[in-house]
Protein backbone atom coordinates (compact mmCIF):
# COMPACT_ATOMS: atom_id res chain seq x y z
CA UNK A 1 0.00 0.00 0.00
CA UNK A 2 1.21 3.75 -0.99
CA UNK A 3 1.51 5.35 2.24
CA UNK A 4 3.39 8.63 3.16
CA UNK A 5 3.39 9.59 7.39
CA UNK A 6 4.37 12.72 7.90
CA UNK A 7 7.85 13.42 9.39
CA UNK A 8 6.24 14.68 12.17
CA UNK A 9 3.61 12.05 12.89
CA UNK A 10 6.61 9.63 12.23
CA UNK A 11 8.90 11.16 14.92
CA UNK A 12 6.25 11.16 17.40
CA UNK A 13 4.94 7.43 16.75
CA UNK A 14 8.66 6.36 17.03
CA UNK A 15 9.30 8.68 20.68
CA UNK A 16 6.07 6.98 21.64
CA UNK A 17 4.27 10.94 21.65
CA UNK A 18 0.91 11.46 21.97
CA UNK A 19 -0.77 11.09 18.27
CA UNK A 20 -4.49 12.04 17.64
CA UNK A 21 -6.24 11.32 14.01
CA UNK A 22 -8.24 13.38 12.25
CA UNK A 23 -10.61 12.90 9.42
CA UNK A 24 -10.59 14.78 6.25
CA UNK A 25 -14.31 14.70 5.08
CA UNK A 26 -15.30 17.35 7.69
CA UNK A 27 -12.99 19.44 5.60
CA UNK A 28 -13.77 18.82 1.98
CA UNK A 29 -17.74 17.62 2.62
CA UNK A 30 -18.56 18.81 5.65
CA UNK A 31 -18.28 22.46 5.48
CA UNK A 32 -18.63 25.77 3.27
CA UNK A 33 -15.33 27.30 1.92
CA UNK A 34 -13.45 28.95 2.86
CA UNK A 35 -14.42 28.33 6.79
CA UNK A 36 -13.18 24.28 5.99
CA UNK A 37 -10.32 25.66 5.93
CA UNK A 38 -9.93 27.56 9.06
CA UNK A 39 -11.68 24.75 10.63
CA UNK A 40 -9.15 22.42 9.57
CA UNK A 41 -6.04 24.55 11.09
CA UNK A 42 -8.26 25.52 14.28
CA UNK A 43 -8.44 21.52 14.89
CA UNK A 44 -5.02 20.69 14.24
CA UNK A 45 -4.26 23.70 17.05
CA UNK A 46 -6.55 22.50 19.40
CA UNK A 47 -4.67 18.58 19.38
CA UNK A 48 -1.36 20.81 20.02
CA UNK A 49 -2.63 22.82 22.89
CA UNK A 50 -4.06 19.24 24.63
CA UNK A 51 -0.63 18.54 23.91
CA UNK A 52 -0.60 15.59 20.78
CA UNK A 53 0.80 15.67 17.66
CA UNK A 54 -1.90 15.81 14.67
CA UNK A 55 -2.49 13.62 12.28
CA UNK A 56 -5.61 14.55 9.77
CA UNK A 57 -5.56 12.14 7.21
CA UNK A 58 -6.28 11.67 3.17
CA UNK A 59 -5.57 10.33 0.21
CA UNK A 60 -3.61 12.29 -2.34
CA UNK A 61 -2.69 11.43 -6.03
CA UNK A 62 -3.12 7.51 -4.59
CA UNK A 63 -0.89 7.75 -1.42
CA UNK A 64 -2.85 7.68 1.57
CA UNK A 65 -1.19 10.37 3.60
CA UNK A 66 -0.61 9.82 7.39
CA UNK A 67 -0.74 14.20 8.41
CA UNK A 68 -0.75 16.59 6.47
CA UNK A 69 1.37 19.96 5.25
CA UNK A 70 -0.14 23.31 4.65
CA UNK A 71 -0.33 22.40 0.97
CA UNK A 72 -2.12 19.59 1.50
CA UNK A 73 -4.84 20.55 3.88
CA UNK A 74 -5.28 23.62 1.75
CA UNK A 75 -5.77 21.35 -1.47
CA UNK A 76 -8.07 19.20 0.04
CA UNK A 77 -10.12 22.26 1.58
CA UNK A 78 -10.24 23.74 -2.04
CA UNK A 79 -10.31 21.29 -4.74
CA UNK A 80 -13.72 20.54 -5.56
CA UNK A 81 -12.67 17.14 -7.34
CA UNK A 82 -11.71 15.52 -4.12
CA UNK A 83 -13.83 12.50 -3.61
CA UNK A 84 -15.22 10.77 -0.64
CA UNK A 85 -13.65 7.88 0.35
CA UNK A 86 -14.78 5.27 2.84
CA UNK A 87 -12.55 2.28 3.44
CA UNK A 88 -14.07 -0.08 0.97
CA UNK A 89 -12.90 2.66 -1.83
CA UNK A 90 -9.16 3.11 -0.43
CA UNK A 91 -8.15 0.26 -2.58
CA UNK A 92 -9.54 1.87 -6.10
CA UNK A 93 -8.49 5.24 -4.89
CA UNK A 94 -5.03 4.07 -4.28
CA UNK A 95 -4.58 1.94 -7.26
CA UNK A 96 -5.52 4.49 -9.48
CA UNK A 97 -4.29 7.16 -8.51
CA UNK A 98 -7.23 9.20 -7.26
CA UNK A 99 -7.72 11.57 -4.48
CA UNK A 100 -10.04 11.60 -1.68
CA UNK A 101 -11.03 13.06 1.83
CA UNK A 102 -11.48 9.58 4.12
CA UNK A 103 -14.47 9.14 6.01
CA UNK A 104 -14.85 7.60 9.84
CA UNK A 105 -14.51 4.43 8.40
CA UNK A 106 -11.30 4.86 6.33
CA UNK A 107 -9.56 7.25 8.68
CA UNK A 108 -9.99 4.89 11.54
CA UNK A 109 -8.30 2.09 9.29
CA UNK A 110 -5.49 4.42 8.37
CA UNK A 111 -4.65 5.24 11.50
CA UNK A 112 -4.58 1.85 12.71
CA UNK A 113 -2.48 0.31 10.47
CA UNK A 114 -0.13 3.43 10.95
CA UNK A 115 -0.28 2.30 14.66
CA UNK A 116 -2.48 5.76 16.02
CA UNK A 117 -4.87 4.58 18.78
CA UNK A 118 -6.64 8.23 19.39
CA UNK A 119 -9.62 9.08 16.70
CA UNK A 120 -11.38 12.21 16.80
CA UNK A 121 -14.00 12.63 14.84
CA UNK A 122 -18.00 14.32 15.01
CA UNK A 123 -20.59 11.70 14.93
CA UNK A 124 -20.38 8.17 13.86
CA UNK A 125 -22.84 7.00 11.04
CA UNK A 126 -25.06 3.83 12.00
CA UNK A 127 -28.02 1.84 11.36
CA UNK A 128 -30.90 4.66 9.22
CA UNK A 129 -34.36 4.22 10.38
CA UNK A 130 -36.36 1.85 7.93
CA UNK A 131 -33.61 -0.20 8.39
CA UNK A 132 -36.27 -3.50 8.15
CA UNK A 133 -37.04 -1.94 4.47
CA UNK A 134 -33.79 -1.10 3.19
CA UNK A 135 -31.26 -2.75 5.28
CA UNK A 136 -29.64 0.36 5.01
CA UNK A 137 -26.09 0.44 7.30
CA UNK A 138 -23.28 2.47 7.43
CA UNK A 139 -19.37 1.10 6.87
CA UNK A 140 -18.84 2.88 10.10
CA UNK A 141 -19.93 0.02 12.41
CA UNK A 142 -18.34 -3.11 10.67
CA UNK A 143 -14.93 -1.57 10.19
CA UNK A 144 -14.94 -0.20 13.95
CA UNK A 145 -15.26 -3.94 15.10
CA UNK A 146 -12.06 -4.48 13.39
CA UNK A 147 -9.59 -1.85 14.25
CA UNK A 148 -8.03 -1.23 17.50
CA UNK A 149 -8.38 2.49 17.77
CA UNK A 150 -10.10 4.74 20.42
CA UNK A 151 -12.83 6.79 18.57
CA UNK A 152 -13.75 9.87 20.61
CA UNK A 153 -17.18 11.38 18.90
CA UNK A 154 -20.46 13.05 19.76
CA UNK A 155 -22.58 9.47 19.14
CA UNK A 156 -24.22 8.96 15.91
CA UNK A 157 -25.72 11.42 13.82
CA UNK A 158 -29.40 12.02 15.36
CA UNK A 159 -30.76 11.70 11.67
CA UNK A 160 -30.20 7.77 12.70
CA UNK A 161 -32.01 4.87 14.30
CA UNK A 162 -30.12 5.65 17.49
CA UNK A 163 -31.10 2.54 19.43
CA UNK A 164 -30.57 0.36 16.82
CA UNK A 165 -26.59 1.44 15.97
CA UNK A 166 -25.99 0.82 19.60
CA UNK A 167 -27.73 -2.94 19.52
CA UNK A 168 -25.42 -3.05 16.59
CA UNK A 169 -22.59 -1.70 18.26
CA UNK A 170 -22.92 -4.09 20.78
CA UNK A 171 -23.38 -7.42 18.32
CA UNK A 172 -20.28 -6.44 16.85
CA UNK A 173 -18.59 -6.50 20.27
CA UNK A 174 -17.35 -2.70 19.95
CA UNK A 175 -17.31 -1.32 23.44
CA UNK A 176 -18.93 1.96 24.11
CA UNK A 177 -18.62 4.31 27.15
CA UNK A 178 -20.24 7.49 27.94
CA UNK A 179 -17.49 10.68 28.84
CA UNK A 180 -19.05 12.55 32.08
CA UNK A 181 -22.55 11.07 31.27
CA UNK A 182 -24.59 7.36 31.48
CA UNK A 183 -26.75 8.77 27.81
CA UNK A 184 -25.22 8.41 24.82
CA UNK A 185 -24.92 11.77 22.85
CA UNK A 186 -27.30 12.38 20.09
CA UNK A 187 -24.79 14.48 18.12
CA UNK A 188 -26.54 17.63 17.60
CA UNK A 189 -28.24 17.26 20.79
CA UNK A 190 -26.47 16.61 24.69
CA UNK A 191 -28.15 13.01 25.05
CA UNK A 192 -30.35 10.93 22.91
CA UNK A 193 -32.09 9.38 25.66
CA UNK A 194 -30.53 6.44 25.22
CA UNK A 195 -28.64 4.93 27.97
CA UNK A 196 -24.75 3.72 28.35
CA UNK A 197 -23.41 0.63 30.72
CA UNK A 198 -20.16 2.54 31.38
CA UNK A 199 -19.62 5.78 32.20
CA UNK A 200 -16.13 7.60 32.28
CA UNK A 201 -15.24 11.18 33.78
CA UNK A 202 -11.22 11.70 33.37
CA UNK A 203 -8.48 11.56 30.52
CA UNK A 204 -6.78 9.31 32.73
CA UNK A 205 -9.80 6.91 33.07
CA UNK A 206 -10.31 6.01 29.60
CA UNK A 207 -6.27 5.60 29.09
CA UNK A 208 -6.67 3.18 31.54
CA UNK A 209 -9.24 1.21 29.57
CA UNK A 210 -7.33 1.58 26.69
CA UNK A 211 -4.25 0.07 28.56
CA UNK A 212 -6.20 -2.86 29.99
CA UNK A 213 -7.40 -3.38 26.11
CA UNK A 214 -3.93 -3.88 25.31
CA UNK A 215 -3.25 -6.03 28.40
CA UNK A 216 -6.77 -8.16 27.04
CA UNK A 217 -5.08 -8.79 23.51
CA UNK A 218 -8.31 -11.30 21.98
CA UNK A 219 -10.45 -9.58 19.35
CA UNK A 220 -9.60 -6.39 17.76
CA UNK A 221 -12.49 -3.73 18.15
CA UNK A 222 -12.48 0.13 18.41
CA UNK A 223 -13.63 1.83 21.87
CA UNK A 224 -16.36 4.67 21.39
CA UNK A 225 -16.10 7.48 23.48
CA UNK A 226 -19.10 9.05 23.43
CA UNK A 227 -18.51 12.28 24.43
CA UNK A 228 -21.83 14.71 24.66
CA UNK A 229 -21.41 18.37 23.04
CA UNK A 230 -22.02 21.14 25.57
CA UNK A 231 -25.59 21.36 26.91
CA UNK A 232 -25.27 25.63 25.78
CA UNK A 233 -24.24 24.69 22.91
CA UNK A 234 -26.43 22.01 21.21
CA UNK A 235 -29.45 22.45 19.01
CA UNK A 236 -32.19 23.64 20.85
CA UNK A 237 -34.23 20.22 21.19
CA UNK A 238 -37.88 21.47 19.54
CA UNK A 239 -36.21 22.70 16.69
CA UNK A 240 -34.06 20.12 16.11
CA UNK A 241 -37.45 17.15 16.63
CA UNK A 242 -39.39 19.53 14.61
CA UNK A 243 -37.17 20.02 11.54
CA UNK A 244 -35.70 16.63 11.29
CA UNK A 245 -39.17 15.58 11.12
CA UNK A 246 -39.96 17.41 8.40
CA UNK A 247 -36.90 16.54 6.09
CA UNK A 248 -37.76 12.91 6.65
CA UNK A 249 -41.04 13.58 5.05
CA UNK A 250 -39.20 15.91 2.16
CA UNK A 251 -36.77 12.67 2.08
CA UNK A 252 -39.77 10.34 1.41
CA UNK A 253 -41.71 12.72 -0.86
CA UNK A 254 -39.27 12.96 -2.81
CA UNK A 255 -38.19 9.15 -3.59
CA UNK A 256 -34.41 9.83 -1.62
CA UNK A 257 -33.51 6.33 -0.54
CA UNK A 258 -29.85 4.90 0.13
CA UNK A 259 -26.75 6.81 0.23
CA UNK A 260 -28.55 10.30 -0.84
CA UNK A 261 -30.57 10.56 2.55
CA UNK A 262 -27.52 11.32 5.18
CA UNK A 263 -26.45 14.37 3.18
CA UNK A 264 -30.28 15.47 2.22
CA UNK A 265 -31.22 15.40 5.85
CA UNK A 266 -27.95 16.86 7.08
CA UNK A 267 -28.38 19.93 4.40
CA UNK A 268 -31.80 20.37 5.53
CA UNK A 269 -30.94 20.93 9.15
CA UNK A 270 -28.35 23.33 8.27
CA UNK A 271 -30.80 25.33 5.85
CA UNK A 272 -33.89 25.24 8.29
CA UNK A 273 -32.34 25.75 11.21
CA UNK A 274 -30.39 28.66 10.17
CA UNK A 275 -26.85 27.26 10.41
CA UNK A 276 -27.41 26.67 14.17
CA UNK A 277 -26.72 22.84 13.42
CA UNK A 278 -23.82 23.74 11.85
CA UNK A 279 -22.56 25.36 14.92
CA UNK A 280 -23.87 22.77 16.88
CA UNK A 281 -21.81 20.12 14.89
CA UNK A 282 -18.58 22.27 14.75
CA UNK A 283 -18.79 22.17 18.70
CA UNK A 284 -19.09 19.03 19.04
CA UNK A 285 -15.91 18.74 17.27
CA UNK A 286 -14.08 20.69 18.88
CA UNK A 287 -15.12 19.09 21.81
CA UNK A 288 -14.13 15.80 20.73
CA UNK A 289 -10.72 17.07 19.46
CA UNK A 290 -10.11 18.23 23.09
CA UNK A 291 -10.81 15.40 24.73
CA UNK A 292 -9.12 13.04 22.04
CA UNK A 293 -5.95 14.93 22.38
CA UNK A 294 -6.29 14.58 26.43
CA UNK A 295 -6.62 10.93 26.60
CA UNK A 296 -3.72 10.61 23.98
CA UNK A 297 -1.70 12.30 26.30
CA UNK A 298 -2.49 10.20 29.48
CA UNK A 299 -2.51 6.85 27.54
CA UNK A 300 0.84 8.06 27.01
CA UNK A 301 1.83 8.99 30.42
CA UNK A 302 1.89 12.68 30.20
CA UNK A 303 0.30 14.80 32.80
Amino acid sequence: MSTQVSEEVREALHEGRPVVALESTIIAHGLPRPRNLAVARELEALVREGGAVPATIAVLDGTARIGLDEAALTRIAEDPSVRKLGHRDLAPALATGATGATTVSATAWLADAAGIRIFATGGLGGVHREWTETQDESADLRLLAQVGVTVVCAGVKSILDVPATLQRLETLGVSVVGYGTDRFPGFYLSSSGEPVDWTLRTPHEVAAVIRVQDELGGPHAALIVANPVPHEDQLDPALHDRVLAQGLAAAKEKGITGQAVTPFLLDHLTVHTGGASLEANLAAVRGNVRLAAWIAAAYRGRP
